[in-house]
């Protein structure tokens, strides 16, 4: 059986996931400022055998009725949170080889800006950094935040990161030759410059002119991750993304999903097999099966229509609290609402012959938020159904969303890990060893293909 690839989903904010658990006696969410807490978060996830530390981030929040959410204001929901890529650096110096990926979006920045950043961070991680690529999130409320007139249209942000990406890639891979930094101290030579090369881009959206400036990081181009699930965000993935994150709804919908990018990818001349399809998990463990149960209980006693609503919103538009929950989102269409604008994914898994109502939405969603599948029980009976997905659904692996915290982390690492390790379903991490080597599964891989895209265009 082939090793799985495992993540761990968290945002430096109360709590993650979309949901209301940071003010449970188990969880030490209210830490999220303190750099010890997530010191510890990071040991505990490079002790449980996890491959990264994944960062989500943004500047948007849930909007209803034109302003912030109440609730979201008063449970912490997708709302206080920080920018995660500084403490990146910390977290690696306290870690040997546990990666990190920082979401960071593609319409906010120039792609020189974002360039040199994950430049400085592969450099300081020695090679242990992963990009997750986004158009954004809650893009109603980043529109008002950063004082544009209006919100850029969904197909338009892709077509916008295609360009974003393109650019950043060219900028890692072609500015420099692999002999270009010389740093003798004898000669006094820092480079060659005849083997230092300028860009000259010019795009729909974005153009560059000069000389990328940072020399080239272990990796030069950081791990392109993704998460994209609407028909044009499965496209971008599948010409761009090294690691695709795909929305965990069914079993028979995921493996659909996964079906259709790999089939994607191989269009686009990549190799489909060669792209890790990762999907969300909440895992509850304890010792007993009992135990876990009420664990999943306890936090599902937290979660409310309002949390439910105000989270959907920030993620669609609509705000479900003001439909008639006895019809279903076909009203919204009937409307003329804002579908297909935000959250594309997320209203269309509800929408078709078997739409479900308003009501069953609310409840289908009560207590998961953005989470994807969850899973119960002791460390034996959690490891079976991992595997039972995965079989399921062609997933090469999983991203665990804590409800907990570094508790969840701590305890999957105790009781799942062995279990997964003894099947050979989790792999042993090397001090050293570059985020894309772990992820691929090829000793001493570094550099972006150069199947991908971007490359055989220049090469061409």
């Amino acid at each position: 059986m082939s090793t799985l690839r495992f993540g761990v989903f968290e945002v430096m904010g109360p709590q993650v996931g979309g949901t209301y658990s940071w003010a449970h006696p188990l969880s030490a969410g209210e830490r999220y400022a303190d750099p010890d807490h997530w010191i510890r978060f990071a040991r505990a996830t490079e002790e449980a055998g996890f491959d990264f530390l994944f960062f989500a981030g943004g500047y948007g929040y849930p909007i209803i009725d034109g302003d912030l959410s109440e609730i979201a204001a008063l449970r912490g929901i997708n709302f206080g949170g920080m920018d995660p890529d500084y403490l990146i650096p910390l977290l690696a110096h306290a870690t040997t080889h546990l990666g990190f990926v920082v979401t960071m979006p593609t319409g906010i920045d120039h792609p020189v800006q974002l360039a040199r950043r994950f430049t400085t961070l592969d450099h300081l991680t020695g090679g242990r950094v992963g990009w997750n690529i986004v158009t954004g999130a809650s893009q109603n409320a980043v529109a008002d935040v950063f004082g544009h007139a209006e919100m850029v249209s969904h197909d338009t942000r892709y077509a916008m990161a295609a360009e974003f990406v393109e650019l950043a890639v060219r900028m890692w891979e072609t500015s420099w030759n692999d002999d270009a930094l010389v740093m003798d101290r004898a000669t006094g030579v820092f480079a060659l410059p005849d083997r230092i090369h300028p860009l000259d881009f010019a795009g729909e959206h974005y153009a560059s002119r000069g000389y990328f400036s940072a020399p080239p990081s272990p990796q030069r181009t950081p791990v392109l991750f993704q998460a994209g699930t609407s028909p044009t965000g499965r496209a971008f993935a599948a010409g761009n993304s090294e690691c695709v994150f795909v929305q965990a709804t069914t079993p028979e919908r995921t493996a659909a999903a996964v079906a259709d990018i790999r089939r994607r990818a191989e269009e686009a001349g990549r190799d489909g097999a060669a792209l890790r399809l990762m999907a969300g998990m909440t895992v509850f463990v304890a010792e007993t099966s009992e135990r876990a149960r009420e664990l999943a209980a306890e936090f599902d006693a937290l979660q409310t229509d309002e949390i439910v609503a105000s989270l959907y919103a920030g993620n669609t538009g609509i705000d479900l609290l003001a439909l008639d929950p006895d019809r279903t989102l076909h009203q919204v269409l009937d409307q003329g609402g804002p579908v297909g604008q935000m959250g594309t994914s997320n209203i269309e898994r509800f929408l078709g012959d078997d739409a479900p109502t308003v009501r069953e939405i609310l409840d289908q969603l009560r207590g998961l938020g953005t989470r994807g599948f969850r899973v119960v029980g002791d460390g034996a009976e959690v490891a079976d159904q991992i595997e039972a997905l995965a079989a399921a659904t062609g997933l090469d692996g999983f991203l665990i969303e804590p409800a907990f915290d570094a508790y969840d982390i701590e305890a999957f690492g105790r009781l799942v890990t062995p279990v997964l390790r003894a099947r050979g379903r989790i792999a042993h991490g090397t001090p050293g060893e570059t985020l894309r080597a772990r992820m691929s599964g090829v000793p001493g891989a570094a550099r972006l293909g150069g199947s991908h895209p971007v490359l055989s265009a220049v090469s061409a």
